[in-house]
């Protein structure tokens, strides 16, 4: 079995909904890494000199690649990050090989099966 990793950058408020979106599309699970910081197009606004970021949470996603693609965009879709400018980017990269994922290989076969 082969699998993607799928990195979310998304705003804090929106990462309960990325997260039930993407197990809806297959995703068996994920790790959360909180209070993530970053910079697009435009730079952070100040007031005061203080900044006013908004923080994010980077979500990282082992999934089967045949699932990779739908769960790629049912996270951009509910994240909305082509409708709105600066609510977070997702990717995704092959993955060699990995470990500790063979508890999610028996219901990932089934689940692959039926998709194919």
């Amino acid at each position: 079995m082969h699998f993607k990793l799928i990195i979310a950058f998304v705003d804090d408020i929106k990462t309960d909904k990325v997260m039930a979106a993407a197990r809806e599309a297959g995703a068996t699970g994920a790790t959360i890494i909180s209070n993530a910081r970053g910079e697009g197009i435009e730079s952070s606004k100040t007031f005061f000199g203080l900044s006013l970021d908004t923080h994010r949470d980077v979500i990282l996603f082992l999934v089967e690649e045949h699932l990779s693609r739908h769960i790629l965009e049912k996270i951009g879709d509910v994240g909305e990050f082509d409708s709105n400018v600066g609510t977070g980017i997702a990717i995704q990269l092959d993955v060699e090989d990995a470990v500790g994922v063979a508890h999610q290989v028996q219901k990932l076969v089934e689940v692959v099966e039926d998709e194919l």
